[in-house]
């Protein structure tokens, strides 16, 4: 079974080496990725090589709602054998080895080493060039070791999570808003409800944004990424313009400025109100209600003020807003040349 969803970037199309591949229903792999054989891709995981190489070994196993991704012309993505990932994880730009586990919402990112023969447990955040060595179980944020571990109990984990994951159900049909020819909305992802994209905004592959009761508006040249949910039971979700949310996000009934950064596994509860010019580490959460002042790097659980967003940030954050407008443009060629 092929995945739903297989896309070139700058001409390169993803390379699955041998087969058995087993890729789930609007599962997604783009660019220059290599799989080896044996890999099975859950529903809805995206493997997105779009700035950067991805190389997998043999034996890859990737829950449902996952996403592997590069940091642009940074770093790539390296991955062992035998390593099995959990549900809406996120494994991105870092090295991991052979035979270890990242459990379920556990996230992996850049520049990070993970030696083989390890263990990531669920929930745990692995911190940038961070070094995980060999022979421990990892939990918390930052991921610190927590016991050793043997590579039979690591196989043992493997296999209980496998078995676990279980399949998702089938999702509801989605709609199809209206919106400005600028706007990139991906074939894998899923808009249900009253949602209006301003011009030049990108929501990415696996993206479920559902307007159960109020609206979602995006602004302008703002980017959703890989497997963010959103989620409106209230009042609704409003995104400024120019902000960037990243991958495996979860957002309910809050209101987020303009020039912001939702980092990497974020959990935004209802009632959050974040102000322009914020940067949201990785891996954070906030308290229904909380109020994010402008101006700040933001990060823990929950969430507390790390430091000033200075001029190395906000360049960042806007190299990012950049490039994904361009992302929009090319993804839209690339999925109306497919058949």
């Amino acid at each position: 079974m092929t995945p739903e969803l297989i896309l070139p970037h700058d001409g390169v199309l993803p390379v699955f080496s041998a087969r058995p591949v087993w890729c789930g229903r609007a599962s997604t792999v783009i660019g220059d990725a290599t799989l080896g054989s044996q890999a099975w891709l859950g529903d809805h995981s995206v493997i997105r090589a779009d700035g950067d190489r991805i190389v997998i070994g043999e034996r890859f196993w990737l829950g449902h709602r996952s996403t592997v991704h590069i940091a642009t012309n940074t770093y790539p993505t390296l991955i062992g054998d035998r390593v099995t990932v959990g549900r809406n994880a996120v494994v991105h730009a870092c090295t991991v080895g052979s035979d270890v586990v990242i459990e379920d919402d556990a996230i992996v990112l850049d520049g990070a080493s993970v030696e083989s023969g390890v263990l990531i447990e669920a929930g745990a955040t692995v911190f940038p060039r961070a070094h995980l060595a060999a022979g421990f179980a990892y939990a918390g944020s930052p991921a610190k070791p927590v016991r050793a571990i043997s590579l039979p109990e690591i196989a043992e984990q493997a296999e209980r999570l496998r078995e676990a994951s279980g399949d998702l159900p089938a999702p509801p049909v989605a709609d199809e808003p209206e919106h400005d020819s600028s706007v990139y909305v991906a074939r894998t992802a899923r808009l249900r409800g009253r949602i209006a994209l301003g011009g030049g905004s990108t929501v990415l592959f696996s993206c479920d944004l559902h307007a159960e009761v109020g609206p979602i508006v995006v602004g302008a040249n703002t980017n959703i990424q890989d497997n963010t949910v959103i989620r409106t039971r209230g009042e609704g979700v409003v995104l400024g313009r120019d902000t960037t949310v990243g991958h495996n996000v979860r957002l309910s009934d809050c209101r987020i400025g303009a020039r912001g950064l939702i980092g990497i596994g974020c959990v935004v509860a209802p009632g959050t109100v974040i102000a322009d010019d914020v940067l949201l580490a990785a891996g954070a959460t906030t308290d229904p209600g909380q109020l994010l002042e402008s101006g700040h790097l933001w990060g823990g659980r929950p969430a507390r003020i790390l430091g000033p967003l200075d001029a190395e940030k906000r360049a960042m954050m806007a190299r990012v807003v950049e490039g994904y407008v361009a992302h929009g443009v090319a993804y839209r060629q690339a999925e109306a040349a497919l058949p």
